[in-house]
């Protein structure tokens, strides 16, 4: 990789326009042999091992089991068999996870291959969308750099469903630019539709790029302003008919035909995608509109130790809120996906979250600079401004977002990787090229070396645990490229050997890229297995409940005494939350209601509604948290009225000899002895 970046940026140096047009029109025979080198390497991260230590998040695993079952669970994303309760994110990502184990049947792998998949071709059409305006060197520099961007390698690796957003997200731009070029509306709605798409991945995330397409449109589109405008309303409307098709289709179910939204507060699809997965985020406020979602306490026994052999599935959700001293603002906090750190403008380049996405940053930053500062503006003939508009918009908005927001985990900041690896590729050619040449913006290249690298040694050094044998194969390169390269300008003579400065640019390169390698790759060699994934060496997160290798953790007693007892209810048992539930769910493939939903803190069901289920015969068991209440402190009411009018089932028929009696006896939950109840009639 080396001496193709060495090579490419020889040619660089030389080529006339015409020739860089040639050149990135016709590739020649090596730089696909490098691109090949590029997926080869992402299909390694994306794959090696993949799923051969459990199902990571088993809440949505457990989900994707049961929309499995039947059409209608299928299309609502019913959390359990019997459809009670929807899980909290819209459907397409899960969609493509039901269809996977339709084909390779249901196991971790063929959960986790969408994602690996979609990993692996962003890594193609990232290479492809930069090399169409900035020739093959920029665009296999931004590839390598997606391949390896530490938290978008953990992301693919799971079944969380970023990854499918991003390449759904970066077809969106394919779109745009497309439009932007030619001024025809097909393309722009081809992007709507692509963002449309994403809302139902990931919801409001989606939208993050919304503001950098509108603008390039805007801005360059080959037509008069009235039609310009006129053509984002259209698309506007689009975008906003198919974000909202599928949640207004189940808003206007019955709710009696229907399960109930999860993590909502009030039954409903959008209140959900505005509410706790839209505004709560950017204000870090939980439980608007009614419910009080509160943190439950942590069961530390409860946690799987994590090791090359033995993974962490932990059964918590992505969306519980943060944890610790800072709570939901956006403070210091307890760690793990949680602890995003202060809200700041150097929020971003400080740990938790630098190790995750800022080793590339600030030459992306600097390379928004040199794209900026090419020439006059022109945004309607100069195709590389309008991926400045398009990039530098997308990184910007992201970033100002992140900097800014009170809750979000941490692997939400691959929704960054694209735009970053992008302008790092663009960066460092447009750098290269202004240094050949007089002027101030000769001095961007040195300058970029030396400040990525200070933020790499920066982020090391906060985790003095590993990697400080990275600090002198950084550090060197980079500052003896910044010294040859300041000096050259200097001396007439020295600036003539290009040679010996392309070498030194092309190693110090590498040398960046060389510890986003090693972050990635630590975790994917470690082969763990997270609900929630945290980038780097020793980053994965133990969570909440019981873990273990796919449901190996589930109290099989229980699962046993439960079968034989259960008659002819249609649930197997009623759990305070998912969090008992999931486990439960993926051993038996049997109907479980979760009372309270994933935190359970959801307004599901009355004291009236449960009792009337209970003298239907539609449940006779429930498995209760000692400490009362589930775990959001929700379902007080209903627990109460269990207590009260159900009989207690003795331990001893039901929990096994192993079993801690500080737990359920391996089904997960949030701490606290659980105790089972019968209930045969309501009183």
């Amino acid at each position: 990789m080396a001496k193709v970046i060495d090579t490419t940026i020889s040619q660089a140096s030389t080529d006339s326009g015409v020739e860089r047009q040639q050149a990135r029109s016709r590739p020649a025979i090596w730089s696909w042999l490098a691109l090949g080198a590029v997926i080869l390497i992402s299909l390694f991260m994306n794959f090696f091992q993949l799923g051969q230590n459990g199902f990571g998040n088993l809440y949505y695993a457990a989900g994707v089991k049961s929309m499995g079952d039947s059409l209608h669970n299928f299309f609502f994303v019913s959390f359990d068999p019997g459809g009670f309760v929807t899980i909290d994110k819209p459907p397409l990502g899960f969609w493509l996870q039901v269809i996977s184990t339709k084909i390779f049947g249901f196991t971790p792998f063929s959960v986790f291959f969408p994602q690996a998949l979609a990993g692996v071709l962003s890594v193609l059409l990232l290479y492809w969308l930069v090399r169409r305006r900035f020739g093959t060197t920029a665009g296999l520099l931004a590839a390598f750099a997606l391949a390896i961007s530490p938290i978008s390698v953990l992301t693919n690796r799971n079944n969380t469903i970023d990854s499918t957003l991003i390449l759904v997200l970066l077809l969106g731009a394919w779109a745009v630019l497309r439009a932007a070029e030619t001024g025809k509306l097909r393309w722009l709605l081809l992007c709507a539709v692509c963002i449309g798409l994403g809302f139902n991945i990931k919801m409001l995330q989606a939208y993050l790029v919304v503001p950098a397409y509108g603008l390039l449109y805007l801005l360059a589109a080959p037509r008069s302003i009235w039609k310009r405008l006129l053509h984002l309303g259209l698309a506007l409307l689009l975008m906003a008919s198919i974000s909202l098709s599928w949640a207004a289709a189940v808003d206007l179910t019955p709710s009696s035909s229907r399960p109930y939204v999860g993590s909502s507060q009030d039954n409903s699809e959008i209140s959900l995608a505005f509410g706790y997965n839209g505004v709560q985020r950017l204000l870090g406020s939980f439980g608007m509109g009614g419910g009080n979602r509160q943190t439950p306490p942590i069961n530390s026994s409860s946690t799987t130790q994590s090791s090359s052999t033995t993974a962490q599935n932990t059964n918590s959700s992505t969306e519980l809120p943060p944890m610790g001293d800072g709570g939901p603002q956006g403070g210091s906090n307890n760690g793990g996906p949680f602890n995003t750190g202060t809200a700041g403008v150097l929020r971003l380049f400080n740990e938790p979250l630098a190790g995750q996405i800022a080793w590339l940053l600030p030459m992306a930053l600097l390379g928004i600079v040199a794209l900026a500062w090419q020439r006059r503006l022109n945004f309607r003939e100069d195709r590389e401004q309008q991926s400045l508009i398009l990039w530098g918009g997308w990184l910007l908005t992201t970033a100002v977002f992140f900097s800014m927001a009170g809750f979000f985990h941490q692997y939400y900041l691959s929704t960054m990787a694209p735009a970053i690896c992008a302008l790092f590729g663009i960066g460092a050619v447009i750098m290269w090229r202004d240094y050949r040449h007089a002027g101030w913006r000769g001095w961007l290249l040195p300058v970029a070396l030396v400040l990525t690298a200070l933020e790499q040694l920066h982020i090391i050094t906060s985790n003095t645990a590993w990697g400080t044998w990275m600090i002198p194969l950084i550090a060197i390169p980079c500052a003896l490229a910044a010294i040859v390269l300041i000096v050259a300008r200097l001396v007439p003579l020295l600036k003539a050997n290009t040679r010996l400065q392309v070498s030194l640019v092309s190693l110090s390169l590498m040398a960046l890229l060389l510890t986003s390698a090693v972050w990635s790759a630590t975790p994917v060699l470690q082969n763990s297995a997270s609900s929630l994934p945290v980038a780097g060496p020793s980053q994965q997160f133990g969570g909440f409940g019981g873990g273990g290798n796919d449901h190996s953790s589930t109290n099989t007693n229980l699962i046993s005494y439960l079968e034989a007892n259960k008659g002819n209810a249609k649930y197997l048992v009623a759990t305070a939350s998912s969090n008992e539930a999931d486990s439960i769910i993926l051993a038996t493939n049997q109907s479980v209601m979760a009372l309270g939903g994933f935190s359970g803190s959801d307004p599901i069901l009355t004291t009236d509604q449960l009792a009337t289920l209970v003298a239907n015969g539609t449940v006779r068991y429930f498995l209760i948290n000692g400490s009362g209440g589930g775990p959001g402190g929700g379902q007080s009411e209903l627990t109460t009225w269990i207590t009260q009018n159900c009989t207690v089932v003795p331990s001893s028929e039901w929990q096994s000899s192993t079993s801690n009696s500080g737990n359920s006896g391996g089904v997960g939950g949030f701490g606290g002895a659980s105790q089972l109840y019968v209930c045969n009639t309501a009183s």
